[in-house]
């Protein structure tokens, strides 16, 4: 289960976001710096224990609408092998020194285990409570077999697209948006999907998709 540590973080991940985002091709955001805040997010499990997963949600107010956006993190102790292009910056961690975050999309640590969120081996962790979980995450799927873990990694205005051999696809939503009020079905075609919440500038709650798998034909 998550351990969370009450410590301090330099810089915070909001300074580290704020100067990250203006470069991916799905930010919204105009000419202006982000104005970010943090409004949710929650945690998954690393097995070895080694590698912090984090699905951090912050709101832009910078521009003339909010705009939420689902930014998944990896922190580690070291800098991962061939991810350079992903790597969103360093900071020095209280408890634990120097620590390199990683845009969790590039990293199959994240990659593996939000499959196993989504095939329902493994349950969402509370953002900034230690062992317990969040239940405001739901992961749903239909089919069998395991989700591939062998993606290519694609980003572009609409998101982040996870790409398999015999089309397996996994999209990240990386601009959330709120779903009407009712149950979440996936979309037409969706084999599995996350959904979870977040709050909104108005300190309201409201919910939405984090994520839509589409299996592709088996072989």
């Amino acid at each position: 289960m998550s351990v969370i540590h009450r410590t301090w973080v330099k810089p915070t991940k909001l300074e580290l976001l704020t100067s990250w985002l203006p470069s991916r091709p799905w930010y919204r955001g105009g000419a202006a710096e982000p104005e970010l805040a943090k409004a949710g997010g929650f945690r998954l499990d690393d097995p070895q224990g080694e590698v912090g997963i984090e699905f951090i949600v912050v709101t832009d107010t910078s521009g003339p609408h909010p705009v939420t956006y689902s930014v998944p993190l990896t922190y580690r102790g070291a800098a991962l092998d061939g991810a350079e292009h992903a790597l969103v910056g360093t900071m020095e961690h209280g408890v634990l020194g120097q620590r390199w975050a990683y845009d969790g999309c590039h990293d199959p640590v994240l990659v593996a285990q939000l499959g196993a969120l989504i095939e329902g081996r493994v349950q969402a962790q509370a953002q900034s409570v230690s062992d317990a979980l969040d239940r405001e995450v739901v992961a749903s799927r239909t089919g069998e077999g395991s989700v591939p873990t062998d993606f290519v990694v694609t980003d572009d205005r609409d998101g982040t697209r996870l790409t398999a051999p015999h089309g397996t696809t996994l999209q990240l939503h990386r601009v959330l948006r709120p779903a009407p009020d009712g149950p979440l079905a996936p979309p037409q075609g969706a084999t599995g999907q996350v959904t979870g919440s977040w709050q909104l500038p108005d300190g309201t709650r409201t919910r939405g998709v984090f994520a839509v798998l589409h299996t592709g034909p088996r072989t």
